[in-house]
């Protein structure tokens, strides 16, 4: 069930240095703020109790709404501490919740995450918004370098990462625990794009 709020959202995106963010991700999607707990149940029900949608996330699906908005107060205070661009992503066509995308600056350098409800799988709408946050993290001055990882078995993902021009730079061994999949740390593959 898609319950909409596009353009509901309780404050606009503040994402120093321009104020490219709110605007789009994107032809096909939108981007707001970190939703609080009100939203808790769109996010519950597009993906965060999906097992399918975790099966390479470093969480395990939310059995309760109450895990979502825990999830998302930290959402909130990771964003309200601009070290985070944190965007919930909305199709544009209903305003439906799609995913959340999120860049985390560090020094010299932006590392991305996303997730998508799996209704939108395959159908680009990632990519545009992925391509989208990695042009504003490289626009930030001071970054010169933006990465994200991937288990080594997400397809989807590696080759999400290099339809948006990252360039895979190797495996790294023993990287991250997907819980879904180990208990024990996986390799994952890491993809970066630079300036």
């Amino acid at each position: 069930m898609c319950n909409p709020r596009f353009g509901q959202t309780s404050r606009e995106v503040d994402c120093a240095p321009d104020e490219r963010c709110g605007r789009g991700l994107g032809d096909r999607a939108t981007g707001s703020a970190p939703g609080d707990a009100d939203v808790a149940q769109d996010v519950f029900e597009a993906y965060a109790q999906d097992a399918e949608v975790a099966r390479y996330m470093i969480w395990r699906p939310h059995r309760e709404v109450d895990e979502t908005i825990a999830f998302l107060d930290r959402c909130e205070r990771a964003w309200a501490g601009r070290h985070r661009l944190h965007l919930d992503a909305m199709v544009k066509e209903d305003g439906c919740l799609a995913g959340m995308i999120e860049a985390r600056l560090r020094g010299s350098s932006a590392d991305i995450g996303y997730v998508l409800r799996r209704s939108l799988w395959r159908r680009g709408l990632m990519t545009e918004a992925v391509r989208f946050v990695v042009d504003w993290a490289l626009s930030v001055p001071g970054v010169y370098r933006v990465w994200a990882t991937c288990d080594v078995e997400n397809v989807a993902s590696a080759r999400l990462l290099e339809s948006v021009g990252m360039e895979r730079e190797g495996v790294l061994r023993r990287w991250i625990v997907h819980p879904n999949i180990s208990d024990e740390p996986r390799d994952a593959l890491c993809y970066a794009l630079v300036r």
